[in-house]
């Protein structure tokens, strides 16, 4: 009776895991389709050449949030002739694959002074797949101040993208700065597009 007790109980749970997994990731596939489906730079004919990494859970990661008081403006480069301003608004820690890591998020002075964009926070970054796997300038996550939650934000490396310069020329993106260089292999997200632009 207790054996059969315990493999119902075991069954129960690895069935709930599945279902919890499953509607993860049901959630980043329907990411993905909008994004593909919307997408602003690259047109209907030439979107089957965007290209992304299997889905994995274990690129959802809790960070714990150290904020930053009100930092200093600075300018950051981007890939054209036009520098954009930002400031750091935290820090961010967290593990992946028992690496302990860092990024930096960033707040924009142009959208600061945007009624509807003042809560968008900025994290670029690049790491080992860079210029290889993934697209050479980097890739970026966005959230809102309020996705933080008791010093705490989780960020999804399933839902990274690439800047606009990485399917055409003529826009100014934002490098990410040496300090969010992670010195691991990131393989979540939006891979290399696999059509070569002018």
């Amino acid at each position: 009776m207790k054996y059969l007790l315990c493999c119902c109980l075991a069954f129960f749970i690895q069935h709930a895991y599945a279902q919890i997994n499953i509607t993860y990731l049901d959630s980043i596939q329907a990411y993905r389709s909008d994004y593909v489906q919307t997408h602003e730079v690259v047109g209907k004919e030439d979107r089957k050449f965007l290209q992304f990494f299997p889905i994995d859970p274990s690129y959802n990661v809790e960070c714990r949030f150290e904020k930053y008081g009100d930092g200093s403006w600075f300018q950051m480069s981007t890939s054209g002739k036009m520098k954009q301003t930002y400031r750091k608004y935290g820090k961010l820690n967290f593990t992946i694959h028992d690496t302990i890591l860092t990024l930096f998020i960033y707040q924009s002075q142009n959208l600061l002074n945007t009624a509807d964009k003042k809560n968008i926070l900025f994290i670029p970054f690049t790491d080992n797949t860079s210029g290889e796997e993934c697209y050479g300038g980097g890739r970026y996550l966005d959230y809102i101040i309020e996705d933080i939650k008791n010093d705490r934000l989780i960020i999804d490396f399933n839902k990274a993208y690439n800047p606009y310069c990485a399917y055409t020329t003529g826009y100014n993106c934002p490098i990410p700065p040496n300090e969010n260089n992670l010195p691991v292999s990131i393989r979540a997200g939006e891979k290399l597009y696999r059509k070569k632009h002018p």
